[in-house]
């Protein structure tokens, strides 16, 4: 790959996508794939003012060591020194970076029960600091090739080839061209044009078919807005986008209003491993029954962590003629195939979506509607046939998407 590519790729991310400014603190979460590529990044954030940038390297099979070996206690426990390094995120309030480089079958072999009871003993411990910075930090997940998640893609090619392509793939996809930040500039305001769309007509429900069998009608909340893009961090009022790539526009739904059944078109990659071709059905906001031809265990096991894990926090309209969904490639990665055509996410909603949650608490936000969970998790079911029609509070039908696209 083209140094010069992954300059301006590094460059985005920072200046695009943190957005880091003078005497910030940046923390990196990577795997130990692309370490050059990491450093072009930590070299663009001091570039632009950061006063201390931390990489965090992680590895999944020793993370699978970790999951194997470990007992449930020692897994659910949350350390003095976690705890202190939880309180200077919300002190320090520093800019924060995945660069998601995983294996989609990385954790085959592990026990998914004892990681889902892990994860929920630690989850009222962590959910105070996580409160305490929500909406009030910048930060962005994206993407680099590892070796298996490349060669997951592309079996077919000798994996430094499969590298390769991967990269090529990522940085069309997240606008690497001749000027990236102008691209996402001009791509940041055709998404707002989208939300205005929206946020006008006030939709009371979103009705979506399709003929793979999804027949599924959502509630959306009175006082909500869609979002897209960049968003602005509370009081600091910085602007920055937390995903590259991203396509959606987005709301969170009202909470208990979704009715009908829902069949995912693309896999789900969920704690290391992938859930194959399922299906959901909701009564009154809730998921109700559950199929899956692969993992359907672990799918249930997702929908129980806790009482919202059931619910939807999201929902997210994506042209099925986008660019990720144009190159044919399955990522078999959530940042990439949610982006791809339409999504729902089950878990936690955005408080930002609430008009007016600016000076609002989390309970208020979860008492006007915005779901509450430890997960927040998205999965694909936007369609080369999909019809989605806004239905106003008077019943008035105005279609919003057809044959898997817009046509506002």
């Amino acid at each position: 790959m083209k140094q010069e590519r992954l300059k301006k790729y590094a460059e985005l991310i920072v200046k695009c996508g943190l957005n880091v400014k003078k005497g910030q603190e940046v923390s990196i979460t990577c795997g130990l794939d692309q370490p050059e590529f990491v450093a072009l990044v930590v070299e663009e954030c001091y570039k632009s003012g950061a006063s201390k940038v931390r990489v965090d390297w992680t590895y999944m099979p020793v993370s699978k060591l970790n999951y194997n070996y470990r007992t449930l206690e020692s897994l659910s426990e949350v350390t003095e020194e976690e705890k202190a390094r939880l309180q200077h995120r919300v002190d320090k309030l520093p800019c924060r970076l995945w660069l998601d480089s995983d294996d989609p079958d990385g954790l085959n072999g592990t026990d998914s029960e004892k990681i889902a009871k892990a994860n929920m003993a630690r989850f009222p411990i962590i959910k105070p600091y996580r409160d305490a910075v929500e909406n009030k930090e910048q930060w962005c997940i994206a993407a680099v090739p590892g070796t298996e998640w490349a060669k997951k893609i592309f079996p077919d090619l000798e994996a430094d080839v499969a590298v390769e392509k991967l990269w090529e793939n990522i940085l069309d996809c997240s606008r690497i061209d001749d000027d990236p930040i102008k691209a996402w500039d001009s791509h940041n305001k055709n998404l707002a044009k989208r939300c205005k769309f929206f946020n006008d007509n006030k939709f009371a429900k979103l009705e979506y078919k399709s003929a793979n069998g999804t027949n599924f009608t959502v509630g959306l909340n009175p006082r909500g807005r869609f979002a897209g893009g960049g968003e602005w961090t509370l009081g600091s009022r910085i602007y920055f986008n937390p995903n590259i790539p991203s396509e959606e526009v987005f709301t969170s739904p009202m909470r208990g209003e979704a009715d009908g059944l829902v069949v995912a078109t693309k896999p789900l990659s969920y704690q290391g491993k992938l859930i194959e071709n399922f299906r959901m059905r909701f009564e009154n906001g809730k998921v109700v029954e559950v199929h899956a031809e692969k993992n359907q265990d672990l799918l249930e096991k997702m929908i129980s962590m806790d009482e919202g894990a059931a619910y939807l926090g999201e929902c997210a309209l994506i042209a099925y003629d986008s660019p990720i969904n144009n190159t044919g490639i399955l990522f078999y990665n959530t940042l990439f195939d949610e982006n791809a055509s339409c999504h729902l996410a089950l878990g936690r909603g955005f408080n930002e979506c609430l008009e007016g949650f600016e000076n609002m608490t989390v309970e208020e936000c979860e008492k006007a509607g915005i779901n509450s969970s430890m997960i927040h998790v998205d999965f694909m079911m936007g369609s080369k046939d999909m019809s989605i029609v806004g239905i106003k509070k008077d019943g008035k039908r105005v279609q919003i998407f057809k044959d898997g696209n817009w046509v506002i």
